[in-house]
């Protein structure tokens, strides 16, 4: 029986720790140490076994292992908690981990009260091994990020964002899932209806004055015990849609939370949406000329016409005719639109380009203040966030920009992911080099490219059938697979590792063996890859 990979329980325990709000080292720590009792599906358990009303059949499995892990220690903790034990007692803070105390506690086992239906026996265990074992996880969690030398400031942190961040809440789908789940982890809860429900019950106000009220009285009420922590610090983590605890917690640190995320995403939904909403009037195409004036940094409006495309000639006082200006009007409008799509594949965030699609904002909008733009925009985010896919406020599928001309010459400088290697062929540069992931370090390597990409472009047309590249160039520290498709050469640029929907690997193996005149492999062990490169000579490997 197959058991789960290291990253597979990972991911289990994240789970069963956000949900609960425990830390999550814990549970991989108790995997570790108890190693017991073996399970129905090949694993070996947390040293859970069944209490009260809970049945073998549910602690029988990894999840039920871990589910329940998590359930046991967020009632130790309460019951903890109720014989008066202080926040010291159950976390240190500075290294922000659970206290030696709290785990000596766990290490003696727990046997829940006969009124608790959630939580089940955990078993002894050996404490220096759970608390050697615990730190080495806890230590892991930040290995990417780097270890802080002191987490002693997330307390204070938490209080001093979270107040003023309520102020701010616009019901965005971000915000009100993480006061969501502020709420649902404070109250002990396993869902966010849960918690719904118990708003609704508690307090007769609408969900969002509801959430907000809760949180100023947690707030007061704050008393750093770990699952309060938990929940403000996965609110943050929601809120502004950070990665991970990590994450949020390095945030927390540097007061790194710029309300211009939020902004952006309103500015882009709006920029999306121009292109459908533009109907020609001259308040609408006011608005585009201005906003594409200022984006320019262009000083009048006649430039900023002339940049769209108008005769500089309709500018001397000469008296246009009616189709003259028709013409014209329809140049403006047609480049400012093709301007307008652009916009999001080339946004980067600057305070200029934000403050030249506000100012467009303000006279699309009719504001009279950049505030008010600003909320228009906002209550635009808010729609889009829970519209239909075909509705009105919906963001409209993006049209593709169609590639520039190719230059005269493929060079590192000049590849074009979406642009094909050879005039109307069938393969990109971003099939070439992982869709950019991989670009070619000089022009030995552009060139292999496109000569590989001559060879396969006949490979396709003969076999008639579209080719999907896994693997084209990368550099040898990239490279994966060397090991397995020996006498590779995608590091210069003439090795292909594809697959072809339909045909197995070894089919396609022999329809190219009588012709193809470089190298030519396959691995049994991936039934559905074939390999090809374009050595002068003929190779031939069939690896088991």
């Amino acid at each position: 029986m197959q058991t789960l990979t290291a990253v597979q329980r990972d991911m289990v325990y994240a789970q069963e720790a956000t949900r609960t709000g425990i830390h999550k080292p814990l549970l991989a720590a108790l995997y570790e140490v108890q190693q017991q009792p073996l399970l129905t599906d090949g694993e070996m358990g947390l040293g859970i076994a069944p209490a009260n009303r809970i049945a073998l059949e549910a602690v029988s499995t990894f999840a039920g292992q871990v589910h329940f892990a998590a359930n046991t220690i967020r009632s130790l903790t309460q019951v903890l908690i109720d014989q008066a034990w202080k926040d010291a007692d159950l976390w240190h803070s500075e290294q922000g981990r659970y206290s030696d105390r709290f785990l000596q506690r766990v290490a003696s086992g727990f046997v829940p009260a006969s009124a608790d239906g959630d939580a089940a026996q955990l078993e002894l265990c050996d404490f220096n091994e759970l608390h050697r074992i615990y730190l080495r996880f806890a230590a892991a969690d930040w290995q990417e990020m780097g270890k802080l030398q002191s987490q002693s400031f997330v307390d204070d942190a938490l209080r001093s964002l979270i107040r003023p961040l309520l102020n701010q809440y616009l019901g965005l789908e971000s915000q009100r899932a993480g006061l969501l789940e502020a709420v649902r982890l404070w109250q002990g809860l396993d869902k966010r209806d849960d918690a719904i429900a118990y708003l609704a019950k508690e307090l007769a106000l609408p969900l969002d004055s509801a959430l907000v009220f809760f949180l100023r009285q947690a707030l007061a009420n704050y008393s750093a015990y770990p699952h309060q922590r938990e929940a403000l610090v996965q609110l943050v983590r929601l809120w502004h849609q950070f990665e991970s605890r990590e994450a949020t917690i390095l945030h927390l640190q540097h007061r790194q939370f710029p309300f211009d995320v939020i902004l952006d995403t309103a500015l882009m939904t709006f920029v999306q949406r121009l292109p459908y909403l533009f109907q020609g009037n001259g308040q609408q195409r006011n608005a585009l000329v201005e906003g594409f004036r200022q984006w320019q940094q262009l000083e009048s409006r006649p430039d900023a016409l002339v940049a769209l495309g108008v005769d500089p000639e309709l500018f001397t006082g000469t008296v246009l005719t009616r189709a003259e200006m028709d013409q014209a009007t329809h140049q403006i409008d047609r480049a400012l639109i093709e301007f307008i799509r652009q916009i999001p594949a080339i946004y980067t965030g600057s305070s200029h380009q934000r403050e030249s699609l506000l100012y467009l904002g303000q006279l699309w909008y009719g504001s009279t203040t950049q505030p008010a733009t600003i909320q228009a925009l906002l209550d635009d985010l808010k729609r889009a966030e829970t519209a239909r896919r075909e509705g009105v406020d919906a963001i409209p599928k993006p049209i593709p920009s169609p590639p520039p001309d190719a230059p005269p010459r493929w060079t590192p400088d000049t590849i074009y992911p979406h642009a094909t290697i050879l005039p109307y062929g069938s393969f990109t540069w971003a099939e070439a080099t992982s869709g950019g992931l991989y670009l070619p370090p000089n022009q030995a390597v552009v060139e292999m490219i496109i000569q590989m990409a001559e060879h396969l472009q006949h490979l396709r047309d003969r076999i008639g059938r579209p080719l999907s590249i896994l693997r084209w160039y990368c550099p040898v520290e990239a490279d994966t697979v060397s090991t397995q498709f020996p006498n590779h050469r995608h590091a210069l640029g003439d090795a292909v590792l594809f697959y072809c929907d339909g045909l197995t690997g070894r089919e396609l193996y022999w329809f190219l063996h009588p012709w193809w005149s470089g190298g030519l492999g396959h691995h049994i062990r991936y039934p559905y890859l074939c390999y090809v490169d374009g050595r002068s000579d003929r190779v031939r490997w069939l690896q088991r």
